[in-house]
């Protein structure tokens, strides 16, 4: 099935924004009349019917609005340090959007190794694995901040860092409850420096393992965030 992405979309006549258009037209040679799947981001799906085929302006019709499968009753959100090679990030943020994940925040720390982050670079990466996978609510992903002003953001709902240290016993899996809101702090290839997860702390994160392997960053906020999803999808 193609998916298209138009940003607050609604029923009736629409137009494909200019990328969206050309890979309809151009990329896909796709002919007025044919139809299609187009999300919203923001949690429905539409039938789509291809109105005129212009490779940068291409109209189509909405029709039959609905909701889409990916809703669920909590918030999942993963903080993260990004990678010093932005593929291993953008290989994250592509899987989390596959899994669902609701916000992902971005930070820098102690041992961060990358300090500056293309966002929207990231959010294209984002929309890509949203179409692919036919969601209909796109993540949504925050600006690069300092680690001391991340853990002062506000959140309702459970708060945990992982953090590699043999005083760490309890598992993610076994302290989140189901259903709850969780927010889950990922580290730089260095992990956290014992004054980050002191400060940390201090503001309500509780420290936790992913288990006994030694995970990459972009692993282990893959796990973390399959691990909640998973969790909630047991009866």
């Amino acid at each position: 099935m193609n998916v298209f992405y138009i940003k607050g979309a609604s029923e009736g006549l629409s137009v494909l924004p200019e990328e969206e258009s050309k890979h309809c037209v151009k990329v896909l040679r796709m002919t007025e009349g044919e139809t299609f799947c187009v999300t919203d981001g923001e949690g429905c799906l539409y039938d789509a019917e291809l109105v005129e085929a212009l490779p940068k302006r291409a109209t189509v019709r909405l029709f039959n609005k609905r909701p889409g499968y990916d809703h669920w009753n909590f918030q999942l959100e993963i903080a993260i340090a990004p990678t010093k090679l932005n593929e291993r990030t953008e290989w994250f943020l592509e899987k989390a959007t596959e899994i669902g994940i609701d916000r992902v925040r971005l930070f820098t720390s102690y041992h961060s190794e990358r300090r500056a982050a293309n966002v929207e670079r990231f959010q294209k990466v984002m929309v890509a694995a949203m179409k692919q996978s036919i969601k209909s609510r796109l993540p949504h992903i925050d600006d690069l901040v300092p680690f001391d002003k991340l853990v002062m953001q506000p959140f309702e709902g459970q708060k945990f860092i992982a953090w590699i240290d043999d005083n760490v016993k309890d598992c993610l899996c076994n302290l989140y409850k189901k259903g709850e809101n969780a927010l889950v702090l990922i580290g730089p290839e260095g992990d956290f420096s014992p004054e980050e997860v002191a400060l940390a702390k201090e503001h309500g994160f509780v420290p936790v393992s992913l288990g006994d392997a030694r995970l990459r960053t972009e692993t282990a906020a893959i796990v973390a965030c399959h691990t909640i999803q998973l969790i909630n999808q047991i009866i």
